[in-house]
This record gives C-alpha cells, structure tokens and sequence, in this order.
C-alpha cells in the first residue's frame, strides 16, 4: 500500500546508517541508497548528511521523517481496523434509541447487518433523549439514537443531522399543501404529542415554554404507534420528525410540513457513544451503518 521509501528512511534514520539499516531491513544496502538519492533528486534537497561514521538527518530529512513515521503509524492503525472487522465472528450491542427510530429506519438497519454479520446479537431499548445520553455515558447502552441537542460531557457525537419537528397529518388535511406552518395556527387544531412517561416535559414543551398561545392536544402518548394510528384516524396533527413516518409520507398517505419555530426547525438527530471508552468493532461497523442511514434521509421537507 505504501512506497517501499517509507520504511528504508524510517530505518536509516533510527540506525544512523544505511548500511546497519539494510541489514535489519534484508535489502542491499544498494538498493536502499539509491531509494533515498532517488527521492532526493525528486524533491531537489538533501535529506541526510552522509559522513564516514554514517548519516545523519538535515533540517529537511527531519520533516520527511515525521510524515514518513505518521504514515507508517496510520498504516499499522488501519490494519489492525481491517483485521478487527474481518475477523469480526460476534458480539452483543446494547442500543438506546427514541422511540421513532424503531419504526422502519433501525429495522432495516439492523437486517442488513445481521445478513453480514449474523452472529452479532442485539438488545434494543426505547427511552428519552436525557436518559439514552445517561445509559450511553454510564456504559449501559454501547450506542445510542436520539437529539443531540442536550450533550452529556462523557458522550461523543459520532454523526447527526438536521432532523426538525413539524407537522404530520393525513394528506387530506386542509394544511397538507402548506409549506410550513407556525405554532400560533395550530390554535384550535386537535393535537396527537409525545410526552414523557415519567410525567416531564417534551421537547416541544421546552420550546414553547414562554409562547402564550398554548396547543389544545386531544392525546398525548410515549408510544409513536398509538400516535401513529390517531393521525391515520384523522383525530390529529402529529408533532413529530419524519424519521417514524417515512413509509407513510412516501407512500402519499401522510403529509410532512415544516413548523416554523427556531428551536424546533433546527433539532438534530444522531449517533453517540461513551467518550470515556473505546470503540469496539461492532460498535464502531454499526455505528457507521446507522451513519450512512440517517445520511441518505430527507428530513427538512
């Protein structure tokens, strides 16, 4: 994968000889001269300074060194990742995700994965943002799916996205053609929310917190499939990201429409781990699937 160059110059500069550096590299101490003069005429200076007792590195070889030595570490780094996964045979992952991400995108997911690598196993929990951010910092849960919005300092981000709440709705709604829509014209309106099971406030009830027009709900729920089928029922408007309805909103059956509000519009959605630990290869292999998933979703429209 890399020029033969890397590993003579690392070794002559360690050894202070070219000579003592073919020996350990078991190459003609010929051939690695002409390697170093060769580069040399390429980049037109002197890389080291030959004397009788041996070489040693001039100003310009010492910058050569430390790219040469921070390559060959990133190699090594690489090969090992690449002998992790390909010797990859099983594992358990414990996931925490929103309750949304259950419905079709980690499924999907999750199949696919297993088809690659079918002796991993998994355990999978729906829980709130702040409490995937705590299993997740506690070593509870290896991955978790959720906002990011309110970061634990012993998790790390390993991707998001722009994932707003808006409006879901059946496609015959009067607001179903609308491009976006503000809180204050959902008065009257019968609502479907999400609230937590433990008696505190959503995300919404956060962001809205100071607004005087109050949202009239004709049901709260911490079940999206309870939700769900309240919309299909035409008994409300959801207050929701896309990411639980995407098969209904394609299929032309609901209707997405972006609420105009500054927190809300900009909620984003992602991977995280424990910034205290390291990553395991299932963890890290999943991770970047669920990655490539939440990339390739249109959420904002």
């Amino acid at each position: 994968m890399h020029s033969n160059f890397l590993r003579y110059f690392d070794e002559v500069a360690r050894q202070g000889s070219i000579r003592k550096a073919s020996a350990v590299l078991n190459v003609s101490s010929t051939t690695v001269n002409r390697k170093i003069i060769s580069t040399e005429n390429e980049m037109g200076v002197r890389l080291f300074e030959r004397t009788p007792e041996g070489v040693t590195l001039t100003d310009a070889g010492a910058i050569v060194l430390e790219h040469c030595r921070k390559t060959l570490q990133d190699y090594e780094r690489t090969r090992t990742l690449l002998d992790d996964i390909r010797d990859l045979r099983s594992g358990h992952l414990n996931i925490a995700a929103i309750d949304s991400v259950t419905y079709g995108l980690l499924p999907r997911i999750l199949l696919d994965f297993n088809r690659i690598y079918p002796q991993v196993t998994y355990s999978i929990t729906t829980a709130q943002p702040d409490e995937i951010m705590t299993a997740v910092a506690g070593g509870i849960a290896d991955i978790g799916i959720t906002f990011t919005f309110d970061l634990h300092p012993n998790v790390r981000v390993i991707s998001d996205k722009t994932a707003p709440i808006g409006i879901i709705m059946r496609s015959d709604h009067p607001f179903a053609e609308r491009t976006n829509l503000a809180i204050e014209e959902l008065a009257g309106q019968k609502m479907v929310r999400t609230v937590d099971a433990r008696g505190r406030n959503s995300i919404i009830d956060q962001a809205i917190s100071g607004m005087s027009s109050a949202l009239s709900t004709n049901c709260f729920t911490d079940t999206l499939h309870v939700a769900k089928q309240m919309i299909l029922a035409g008994r409300g408007l959801g207050l929701y990201t896309k990411i639980g309805f995407i098969d209904e909103i394609d299929q032309g059956i609901l209707r997405f429409v972006p609420l105009m509000h500054d927190v809300l519009s900009n909620l984003r959605i992602g991977v995280v781990m424990s910034a205290s630990s390291g990553i395991s290869p299932p963890e890290r292999l999943l991770g970047n699937e669920i990655k490539r998933a939440l990339i390739q979703l249109r959420l904002d429209s």
